[in-house]
Protein backbone atom coordinates (compact mmCIF):
# COMPACT_ATOMS: atom_id res chain seq x y z
CA UNK A 1 0.00 0.00 0.00
CA UNK A 2 2.52 2.35 0.79
CA UNK A 3 4.53 1.83 -2.14
CA UNK A 4 1.64 2.99 -4.56
CA UNK A 5 1.11 6.13 -2.22
CA UNK A 6 4.93 7.34 -3.28
CA UNK A 7 4.14 6.65 -7.06
CA UNK A 8 1.29 8.51 -6.80
CA UNK A 9 3.20 11.20 -5.08
CA UNK A 10 5.62 11.35 -7.79
CA UNK A 11 3.46 11.07 -10.18
CA UNK A 12 1.53 13.83 -8.99
CA UNK A 13 4.82 15.86 -8.60
CA UNK A 14 5.73 15.10 -12.00
CA UNK A 15 2.88 16.42 -13.58
CA UNK A 16 2.87 19.41 -11.41
CA UNK A 17 6.53 20.51 -12.36
CA UNK A 18 5.10 19.60 -16.02
CA UNK A 19 2.54 22.20 -15.74
CA UNK A 20 4.82 24.80 -14.58
CA UNK A 21 6.81 23.80 -17.20
CA UNK A 22 3.98 24.41 -20.13
CA UNK A 23 2.97 27.31 -18.23
CA UNK A 24 6.80 28.53 -18.93
CA UNK A 25 6.81 27.72 -22.23
CA UNK A 26 3.65 29.14 -23.02
CA UNK A 27 4.42 32.45 -22.21
CA UNK A 28 4.58 35.18 -24.64
CA UNK A 29 6.30 37.78 -22.87
CA UNK A 30 10.35 37.21 -22.17
CA UNK A 31 11.52 35.27 -19.12
CA UNK A 32 12.70 36.91 -16.32
CA UNK A 33 15.81 35.21 -15.41
CA UNK A 34 15.06 32.94 -12.86
CA UNK A 35 11.71 31.86 -14.79
CA UNK A 36 14.58 30.83 -17.47
CA UNK A 37 16.61 29.05 -14.91
CA UNK A 38 14.04 27.15 -13.50
CA UNK A 39 12.67 26.56 -17.15
CA UNK A 40 15.90 24.96 -17.86
CA UNK A 41 15.84 22.75 -14.53
CA UNK A 42 12.66 21.61 -15.31
CA UNK A 43 13.65 20.47 -18.67
CA UNK A 44 16.67 18.91 -17.35
CA UNK A 45 14.51 17.01 -14.64
CA UNK A 46 11.61 15.60 -17.44
CA UNK A 47 14.31 14.38 -19.68
CA UNK A 48 15.75 12.74 -16.43
CA UNK A 49 12.23 10.79 -16.05
CA UNK A 50 12.17 9.85 -19.88
CA UNK A 51 15.33 7.94 -19.06
CA UNK A 52 13.07 5.68 -16.46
Amino acid sequence: MWSIKQQDLKIKERLSKMKILDSLIGKQEPLADYEEALKKQLIIEMDAFGGE
